[in-house]
């Protein structure tokens, strides 16, 4: 893979930034206030704006000691938005940076629920979808092959919904802002509870969480308060994945502030995937975009110097039980690129042959 130039590595870094703070004055516009709340024996900034009814409207932001927040909250004022440049900025890196933009709608999507509230409510976009941001975080020419996005699926931590204290508007409303074709599709083990959303050509965006450590909440929906009404499908293995994500920004029109797991459990977690894939041709399919995304995130790792980074996150997933080395084993077994399974065992200083052996 070739290393992405340093002056496109420049522009993303600036672009992410900018897309930040345009996110930021998106939520807090200059009429509201922050305030600190302790919640739980913590303190939390929350933002307050004027209603027409007289009673602020309360928005949760993050925790006071999170230093980030605590220096954007100080300079709100000085936050300034730039469509224009950023749309250069874009356009920049996908002609000539050598970078990838999602499909126009999942970009849409995404970027709705992002104007929403989704990210700054510490959801975390997963998929090929936020695949497509790890050029710019890793500043590597990812190969195209493994960047063909389909339906967005959305996760946030079951603990985090519950905590924050605030809410999304109805996600359907949300979506049907983008295709009023969207409807809501009644959990299997529970009609009167709402995972995912379809359109007229069955595009599907769904919403997902940990499993909270046990088996009995598989297949099962959970509640999630800050969904707007909507709950979450729960799923194993995916806490690991969505643990500590990063901030970025997706490349569709002027940039998109989105939150991705880290490339180095998003690696990790698609070996174990892989490895749980029906047999027939779809599961087939995905399972192939799978092993080929891990392997190149692995190269990718590797190659910028990363691998304590993804040695780490590797033996975090094999420490967690039997489950978790078989998924990782399995998966391993059946990944056909040579390359990505011998990053790997450069990043855990063994050879090839040893890798998934304790």
């Amino acid at each position: 893979m070739k290393d992405v130039g340093l002056v496109f590595r420049t522009m993303f870094a600036e672009l992410a930034q900018q897309t930040l703070d345009a996110q930021w004055q998106s939520d807090f516009p200059l009429e509201g206030r922050f305030v600190t709340v302790p919640v739980k024996g913590k303190d939390y900034f929350y933002f307050d704006i004027p209603t027409p009814k007289g009673k602020d409207k309360r928005s949760y932001v993050g925790p006071a000691a999170d230093l980030e927040i605590a220096e954007r909250v100080r300079r709100h004022r000085e936050i300034k938005d730039n469509i224009k440049e950023r749309r250069r900025l874009v356009s920049t890196l996908l002609r000539s940076g050598g970078m990838s933009a999602p499909d126009r709608f999942a970009g849409d999507i995404t970027k709705a629920l992002a104007d929403a509230g989704f990210f700054r409510l510490h959801g975390v976009l997963v998929g090929s979808v936020a695949y497509g941001c790890y050029s710019g975080v890793l500043g590597v020419r990812l190969p195209t092959t493994a960047m063909q996005t389909g339906d967005p699926d959305l996760a946030m931590d079951f603990a985090i919904s519950q905590e924050v204290d605030d809410s999304l508007p109805p996600i359907l409303s949300i979506l049907a802002a983008v295709d009023p074709t969207f409807r809501a599709v009644p959990h299997q083990a529970d009609k009167a509870r709402v995972t995912a959303f379809v359109n007229r050509t069955n595009y599907r965006v769904e919403f997902l969480t940990g499993n909270r450590g046990s088996d009995e909440y598989t297949g099962k929906p959970s509640p999630m308060p800050a969904l707007g009404g909507t709950s979450a499908e729960n799923l194993r293995f995916l806490d690991y994945l969505i643990y500590e994500p990063v901030r970025t920004v997706l490349l569709h029109r002027e940039g998109v502030s989105v939150n991705v797991p880290a490339p180095e459990r998003y690696a990790v977690h698609k070996c174990i995937v892989a490895s749980r894939r029906p047999t027939d041709a779809l599961g087939r399919a995905k399972r192939d975009k799978d092993l080929l995304q891990a392997a190149t995130l692995f190269e990718a790792m590797l190659q910028t110097r990363q691998g304590d980074v993804l040695a780490d996150a590797y033996q975090e997933a094999w420490e967690r039980g039997p489950s978790w080395r078989e998924g990782i084993a399995s998966g391993l077994a059946m990944m056909p690129y040579n390359n990505g399974k011998a990053a790997l065992a450069d990043a855990l200083g063994v050879q090839v042959e040893e890798l998934a052996k304790g």
